[in-house]
């Protein structure tokens, strides 16, 4: 039977209902051909019949398939695109490791298309679903768990950033929230803190919550969930609003930790309107490292990330992917933040 004697759908059925897009083993099956035929038809190989080539064409088209750009490119030479997916463009954090990941890709002869989600995880798919096809491979922040990631792929690498490869069955290169709360926590501990509290991000529980509490109960501070208050927004006005709730229920708070530097800016503008001294009064600890920590008064004692060894960590991934290794686990996947003390704690 010829491909178009009967109506197909454009996508094929899983066991469970869902939809999932064609690939190339479908693309076969419908032609009645192996998947090196598939292979040679759509890449406009010779050694094949044309009429084979025109029932494996349709049988494409009926399928809505496309093949990778990364499978294409691994059997031919030229221009690699790197698809990169942004959370927000506003945050000076990100454009820094976007800069690490377009000065690897450059150095690799490599183009990179950017893709701004804005925090939302529809966005996200719809990243994927566009950069699958127009990418050789897509690196990323997803909040999206990994089976809803392996549905909009298409079979493209996937490379996540600040997921820790433990957390994850892609490649990832994850940020080590607990080396850098370790230091900074010795850091307040140190000056004499005792009650020490976090303006944690809105989207729940992370590493870095999860390191302030392990650093917590190591020195035994008379802390716990209610010290930490969440913020509607990474950013200074969320810090702001954060930290009148924190002070607000725990009014003899002497530290704190802000999830973000944008976030720990705002402890301190709200410290200062409640007639509190930094440090004297409040210390503040940041976690990023952004360059506007030097410019505020006073200076922003932080834990800073190498954002563009992160950017240039998943470029690596990509190209160890490409080459057909595994990608870098352990200690080499990791970015270990360093503590920078200026005059706020």
């Amino acid at each position: 039977m010829r491909a178009d004697d009967q109506q197909w759908e454009t996508s094929v059925e899983r066991p469970d209902g869902t939809r999932r897009r064609a690939t190339i083993h479908d693309v076969a099956k419908l032609a009645g051909v192996s998947r090196q035929t598939v292979s040679r038809a759509v890449n406009d190989k010779g050694e094949i019949d044309p009429a084979t080539k025109e029932r494996v064409l349709e049988a494409a088209r009926l399928l809505d398939y496309r093949p990778s750009r990364f499978a294409r490119g691994m059997v031919q030479k030229g221009a690699v695109t790197a698809g990169l997916v942004i959370p927000d463009l506003m945050n000076p954090f990100f454009p820094e490791v976007a800069a690490g990941v377009l000065e690897a890709a450059e150095q690799r002869g490599w183009q990179v298309v950017m893709w701004d989600s804005r925090i939302d995880e529809a966005r996200e798919r719809d990243a994927l679903d566009v950069l699958s096809h127009q990418a050789d491979a897509i690196v990323g922040y997803f909040r999206s768990p990994d089976d809803v990631l392996a549905r909009h792929l298409g079979g493209v690498p996937l490379v996540l950033l600040e997921r820790g490869p433990q957390q994850t069955r892609f490649a990832a290169v994850g940020i080590d929230a607990a080396a850098g709360l370790e230091q900074g926590m010795a850091h307040l501990v140190g000056a004499g803190h005792r009650r020490i509290g976090m303006l944690d991000g809105v989207h729940g529980p992370g590493p870095r919550r999860a390191a302030f509490l392990e650093q917590v109960r190591r020195y035994g501070l008379p802390v716990d969930d209610s010290w930490i208050a969440l913020c509607a927004e990474h950013s200074v006005a969320g810090g702001e609003a954060a930290m009148e709730r924190l002070l607000n229920a725990c009014p003899d708070v002497t530290a704190v930790f802000g999830f973000n530097d944008l976030i720990a800016v705002g402890a301190m503008r709200v410290a200062r309107r409640r007639g509190r001294r930094v440090p004297e009064d409040l210390a503040v600890l940041g976690f990023d490292g952004l360059s506007l920590g030097e410019l505020v008064e006073p200076a922003l004692t932080t834990l800073h990330i190498d954002k563009r060894r992160l950017g240039r960590l998943a470029v690596e991934q990509v190209a160890r992917l490409r080459a057909g290794e595994e990608p870098l686990r352990g200690a080499d996947a990791w970015v270990v933040p360093e503590l920078v003390v200026r005059t706020s704690a």
